[in-house]
């Protein structure tokens, strides 16, 4: 195990990441809370919601706006099973022109439409998003309960997707081993690593594949 301390909410070196999706994970849920050690109170439980914005042409950039901000990841690679993810972007609504066309549609790997505003809203962005097939806005509520096990930062949430409920259990890193042994230890071995890319993409129909369970 690493001997630096992960602490959730701070940035940090890039993480590698477990997370799946499914209808239950009661078993593992129980052992993730049991092993964990005392986590601040503000992460026993959150909420929010989010909109993701998806692309038929793109899997290996996240985008999620949240409070009027934006926010896009993208893949950087995936080492023993494990995902890492890096910042691409992040704004606030309005967003320039200028930003839409050099980094947000290039993002979702489409043609930029014809801008005729300096800048837009984010009532007016969705707007771009609704008039592209390639593209749909999917709304995202989660409800977030968070652990630390093996020094790293663990998860449990309630997800709706358009109002279609999953559930999803992840664990963190910068130490690769470090998720590796919670994932044993709360008996996630073995079970597919599904991104929120992949999972939304599924239960939209966009893939023609199940979650985890």
């Amino acid at each position: 195990m690493s001997n630096s301390t992960m602490k959730i909410g701070e940035i940090s070196k890039p993480r590698f990441e477990f997370r799946t999706f499914g209808q239950h994970f009661d078993k593992q849920a129980k052992l993730m809370a049991r092993l964990s050690v005392p986590v601040p109170q503000s992460v026993w439980k959150r909420e929010s919601d989010e909109i993701y914005i998806i692309s038929k042409t793109n899997d290996i950039n996240n985008t999620k706006i949240r409070d009027g901000k934006m926010d896009i990841k993208t893949y950087v690679q995936t080492v023993d099973g494990l995902e890492q993810w890096n910042p691409l972007m992040k704004g606030e609504f309005p967003i320039s022109k200028e930003v839409l066309i050099t980094d947000v549609f290039p993002a979702f790997q489409v043609e930029t439409p014809v801008l005729n505003k300096n800048s837009y809203g984010l009532k007016e962005f969705l707007e771009l998003i609704d008039a592209n097939d390639n593209l749909q806005r999917v709304n995202v509520h989660k409800e977030r309960f968070g652990y630390m096990v093996n020094n790293s930062i663990c998860e449990v949430a309630n997800v709706l997707f358009n109002g279609a409920k999953v559930i999803t259990i992840n664990s963190e890193s910068t130490e690769i081993e470090d998720v590796k042994k919670t994932l044993s230890d709360v008996g996630l071995e073995g079970v597919e690593n599904i991104n929120y890319l992949q999972a939304i993409k599924r239960v939209i129909g966009w893939i023609h594949k199940s979650l985890a369970n």
